[in-house]
């Protein structure tokens, strides 16, 4: 019988990460790519009345115009005929007058925001296939027994 030290035993090489860590930004830039991919095309772009007027022609591709409705600009026709309400947008500096035959919000009224799709006819003014009326993120409880307030006009009545 021989004594003899035990011999070291054989280990194997010590492993880097770099599978893990490919795999990981790997998965980092596709999660990345969708997620800004798709931002694009969420996104909501308009116009104001001063960057429509400081172009040479109004532009003639459907667009978004964004600004404040003008006090005192609202214009509804009478009930029995077709529907169409005209009014004036602006953003302090230029005005853009607007008609549409779709019936916005109760929440339509003037000195408040809105943001308004179509295009401009041969007049300068911006015909609105839909009307987008911006509100107040802050939520107001109303008084108790108050009832809504009720500024929209519902052809036909």
């Amino acid at each position: 019988m021989s004594v003899a030290p035990p011999r070291d035993p054989v280990l194997p090489p010590p492993r880097r990460p770099w599978g893990i860590l490919v795999l990981v930004a790997v998965v980092v830039v596709a999660v990345g790519w969708l997620a800004f991919s798709s931002v694009g095309n969420a996104l909501v772009y308009y116009r104001t009345p001063s960057e429509v007027a400081e172009l040479a022609e109004p532009p003639e591709e459907v667009l978004r115009l964004g600004g404040m409705v003008k006090e005192g600009t609202i214009e509804r026709e009478e009930p029995g005929s077709a529907y169409e309400l005209r009014f004036v947008l602006t953003d302090g500096t230029a005005e853009v007058p607007v008609v549409t035959t779709n019936a916005p919000t109760a929440s339509f009224r003037e000195g408040s925001g809105a943001v308004v799709e179509g295009r401009f006819s041969g007049d300068g003014t911006f015909e609105a296939t839909q009307v987008i009326v911006k509100h107040d993120e802050n939520y107001e409880v109303p008084a108790s027994g108050a009832q809504p307030s009720d500024n929209s006009f519902v052809p036909g009545e």
